[in-house]
């Protein structure tokens, strides 16, 4: 059986790795535990399953970390990136996608390759040395029984933090009255939608009203082994958010800047509540930014005091689970392989990645280090430029002196790329003054041209080695 790869794990990262191997010819075992043994956040069986938004986030390439992966992503002929647009939904500036054709697309696309796969079962320990390469892809859930066997291989224990999952409601029970569809500034995104958001807007009073029954309200307790587990700063829990102070929401999910409320026209919201589009239909409506560890008797009542909520019907309430990544920098080689056995590679978000189009990423790189290797092909890892690069550079080399008390998931970001040797010039060709914000969006597009530019040059060297 060595002459497969096998991918241990359905999510977004092994079935991005499973893709990228099995298109460039060698077979693919991937072998997903759902449904022989399930999880306590997925509700299907179906491969790239989103338990979470349905939002790959931003999808402006010149000005975005985020937007720029998904364009490196695309020239790499990413299987994630190419379900995702085919799935998607409104969105304002953003790229959502209906999760349900998202995911049985993706599934639909693996079980009918030739050169893959698909094995119904859990593996419960390290794969035995006569599989060959592996790559583990299991996510944050991993099932108790291979996190073990991970702790035991390499002695060095996983870090864990608890992420939250949105509450989403039914779209034709929002009051329309109250409520109004809008993007933020009227932006457009790559569903060429301007009004993707519906908006409910909060007075004073209602915003402070909401924010004392958030604090007031029954939360999930943790178990004995849960209460040391930090929270990843880009999920917090909505409750968590408003224990730091009663203004942090409105300047943050619930910021009003941007909306006119059309019914109130002369009245500026204090505070807004947007829902997003979750699927192709349209029936469905996540609440942005509202994950949450509320009980979840309390959250319906808590969150029908939200104007145009008042008789929302929840199609899934909000949770919380507990995740687990690596430290990956001890652990881990420049080309993903485990340092004490490089027979083994990992991808996704147990290596310590935050995010969606992040975790595809790194299955994206884990498959083309693979079916390299086994090719026997040189093949340097992208650079660092890049934002497949910056993120794997993160991971692998980040946070080596500091360990496991500093090293902590991390979405892409222009702070993790090289120094951009360019000052953006103050003064326009008229003589007026630049302001800093676009001086700051000029940088980020040079950092962008230099990332595609330096892509380009990578997957050059792949075809002339190949």
């Amino acid at each position: 059986m060595k002459d497969t790869v096998h991918v241990i794990g359905g999510g977004l990262a092994g079935s991005e790795a499973a893709w990228q191997i099995a298109e460039a010819g060698l077979n693919v075992a991937l072998h997903e535990m759902r449904p022989v043994t399930g999880t306590p956040a997925h509700q299907t069986d179906g491969l790239a399953e989103l338990v979470c938004s349905n939002s790959f986030r931003s999808d402006d390439w010149e000005h975005n970390a985020v937007g720029l992966l998904h364009h490196e992503m695309r020239r790499c002929g990413s299987l994630i990136m190419a379900a995702a647009d085919a799935c998607q939904v409104p969105a304002g500036g953003a790229l959502a996608v209906d999760r349900v054709g998202f995911s049985d697309l993706v599934t639909r696309r693996l079980e009918d390759h030739p050169r893959i796969a698909i094995v119904r079962e859990e593996v419960t320990g390290l794969p035995p040395e006569d599989w060959g390469p592996v790559i583990i892809a299991t996510g944050p859930l991993t099932s108790p029984a291979l996190s073990h066997a991970i702790a035991q291989k390499t002695g060095v224990d996983a870090l864990a933090f608890f992420d939250a999952i949105a509450p989403i409601v039914h779209a034709e029970s929002v009051d329309m009255g109250v409520a109004w569809r809008q993007s933020r500034y009227d932006k457009p995104g790559p569903a060429g939608d301007e009004a993707a958001y519906v908006n409910c807007p909060l007075d004073r009073s209602q915003y402070e009203a909401f924010v004392r029954a958030l604090l007031e309200g029954p939360k999930a307790e943790f178990k004995d082994w849960e209460r040391d587990t930090p929270y990843f700063d880009g999920c917090l829990p909505i409750e968590v958010m408003a224990e730091r102070g009663v203004e942090t929401l409105r300047h943050g999910p619930m910021k009003p800047v941007g909306l006119t409320n059309p019914h109130k026209p002369t009245e500026k919201p204090y505070a807004v509540v947007q829902l997003r589009q979750d699927n192709a239909l349209g029936t469905l409506y996540n609440l942005v930014g509202f994950q949450t560890k509320l009980r979840h008797g309390a959250q319906a009542e808590i969150f029908r005091k939200i104007p145009g909520l008042e008789k929302a019907q929840f199609a899934r309430l909000g949770g919380l689970h507990r995740n687990t990544f690596l430290n990956s920098p001890r652990l881990l080689d420049p080309r993903l392989r485990l340092r004490m056995d490089p027979r083994l590679r990992f991808a996704g978000q147990i290596i310590g990645v935050e995010g969606y189009v992040e975790s595809a990423a790194m299955g994206l790189l884990a498959g083309r280090f693979a079916w390299t290797e086994m090719r026997g092909i040189a093949f340097e890892p992208p650079p660092q430029e890049t934002a497949l690069g910056a993120l794997l550079a993160h991971v692998t080399g980040g946070h080596r002196d500091g360990g496991a008390g500093s090293f902590q998931p991390m979405n892409v970001n222009f702070g993790l790329f090289p120094p951009l040797v360019f000052d953006p010039p103050k003064k326009n060709a008229e003589g007026r003054r630049v302001s800093p914000t676009d001086r700051g969006r000029a940088r980020k597009r040079h950092m962008s041209l230099r990332a595609l530019a330096a892509l380009d040059g990578w997957l050059h060297q792949l075809r002339t080695a190949a």
